[in-house]
């Protein structure tokens, strides 16, 4: 089945990253149609990468954009941003061509530090085609195996099998490799992740821009895979080149106040994301989680006062709309509201 396909990288201040992350988009065996560079501020020449890599500099107007953000708004409103654009880009493409279903339209998200293998979309392609093979129906969100530098599977970026399989098959053995076949999944981190535009669309959703960072691709994804069907693909594989290999256990430091102020916002206003035993379970490991966090951290005075100042705004604050943290960058509100309304 013939997909149209967009990338969309999320950069900030780190130029030579972002270049291996575009020259292995150029690279893949499968061409992506159209590419969307976000830049959030960045201070170095990150910019100037991207306006000058083939990928943009050689396209046309309408299979190409980098989208320059007149400050930093974390890898959420990036992604937000980012998306808005790739959606804004595919419908004003479709009514140039007959092409107008947003279900054969996938958007390849990425952040900068994220150098996919040459075969990662061809791979992610073919799980999508074995997923409609076998349940009859699109993929919502598949994601890439990421590795670090050194050939370790990244376990910050690898998601746990989903429990309670309400549609769908539980694997795809065809879409995975002999050792490990694709297998249904809840959630999936950003880390090379494709999504459905036709899914992005029927939900008048993006990713919620006023988390900065820290699980808002858990909550965006949680949201299209509660009625959803989604995949981890580890025959897709990305090199994501994180300063340090680690899991998502590993000291968080000062973020620790974005995981529970978002986690907060995510109980009080994605609710719906979960059925009632999913809830329980995000509840159970949201305390295991922040309690290991703290037996583990190297600041515990930090972890404690992350805690204390990200429980007070989670609670007594509420997360700012999309249209509003964008409200001064026009194009991108505009985009924004065309999806979410």
């Amino acid at each position: 089945m013939q997909f149209t396909i967009t990338a969309v990288v999320v950069s900030y201040n780190r130029e030579a990253l972002l270049q291996e992350c575009l020259d292995g988009i150029a690279a893949q065996t499968r061409p992506v149609d159209r590419v969307v560079v976000v830049d959030n501020a960045s201070t170095d020449h990150a910019l100037a990468v991207a306006r000058a890599h083939p990928l943009i500099a050689d396209a046309t107007p309408s299979a190409a954009m980098v989208v320059e953000l007149p400050r930093n708004v974390g890898g959420a409103g990036g992604f937000c941003a980012g998306m808005a654009e790739a959606l804004a880009m595919m419908e004003e493409h479709s009514h140039d061509t007959s092409d107008d279903s947003p279900s054969y339209h996938y958007i390849w998200l990425m952040d900068d530090d994220t150098v996919p293998t040459p075969t990662a979309l061809e791979a992610l392609l073919e799980a999508v085609d074995c997923c409609i093979d076998a349940n009859h129906a699109l993929p919502a969100v598949l994601g890439s195996k990421a590795v670090w530098v050194d050939g370790r599977e990244h376990l910050m970026n690898k998601p746990r099998e989903r429990t309670w399989i309400r549609k769908g098959v539980r694997h795809l053995p065809d879409a995975g490799t002999p050792d490990e076949p694709a297998y249904q999944v809840r959630s999936l981190s950003f880390v090379s992740c494709l999504i459905n535009a036709g899914a992005v669309l029927h939900q008048h959703k993006l990713p919620r821009s006023a988390y900065f960072l820290w699980n808002d691709d858990y909550e965006f994804t949680t949201a299209l895979l509660r009625h959803g069907i989604g995949y981890y693909v580890p025959s897709s594989q990305v090199v994501h080149k994180t300063r340090v290999f680690g899991s998502s256990d590993a000291d968080p430091g000062k973020r620790f106040y974005n995981e529970v102020r978002n986690k907060l916002w995510l109980l009080r206003f994605s609710r719906d994301n979960f059925s009632a035993a999913e809830l329980v379970e995000f509840l159970l490991k949201t305390v295991r989680r922040w309690v290991l966090t703290w037996m583990r951290a190297k600041d515990r005075a930090l972890i404690e006062d992350c805690l204390r100042r990200g429980w007070h705004d989670g609670i007594r604050t509420n997360p700012m709309s999309n249209a509003d943290v964008f409200r001064d960058v026009p194009n991108v509100a505009k985009a924004i509201t065309a999806v979410e309304g």
